[in-house]
């Protein structure tokens, strides 16, 4: 036999469909909400997902602030940031964040779980995170998506 029966299809930018989907984070734990949304962004749950190529889709939360944190991580997690000046270390827990500024738990958690490259920074621009149940994308008509029946 000569010929192959069937060809393996990588996709490309001209191939790809990105699709918009909204995320309702209330009452979810931070870290399942974040590992199933840098699996969407990703577009693993896609059968033509190739790794080299930004086949997710964009994601929209609502209602960040109310994500959940299990445990005693509200007030034993710490986050660590460096100003770039010397002694310019500084500490922060998720108590002190969601007070100063809500959104960047989530993006902190799910920028985690994306790869650490360039390909990676392009799938967090496809994130948007928001406060309330409010959002300025109904012109791209995303579908809602219940995460605990993914």
């Amino acid at each position: 036999m000569d010929t192959l029966s069937y060809k393996t299809v990588s996709a490309n930018e001209a191939t790809v469909v990105k699709e918009w989907v909204v995320i309702d984070a209330t009452d979810q734990v931070l870290g399942r909400l974040a590992s199933r949304v840098a699996r969407i962004l990703r577009g693993k749950h896609k059968p033509s997902f190739t790794p080299h190529v930004d086949c997710g889709d964009n994601v929209i939360i609502i209602n960040a602030t109310k994500v959940r944190l299990t445990g005693n991580k509200l007030t034993d997690r710490v986050y660590v940031r460096h100003t770039g000046y010397p002694g310019g270390q500084r500490f922060a827990t998720p108590k002190e964040l969601l007070t100063r500024k809500p959104l960047a738990v989530v993006e902190h958690a799910i920028k985690g779980m994306l790869p650490k490259n360039k390909l990676g920074a392009e799938m967090f621009r496809n994130l948007y995170v928001y406060e309330g149940a409010e959002h300025p994308h109904q012109a791209q008509q995303p579908k809602v998506i219940n995460l605990n029946e993914i």
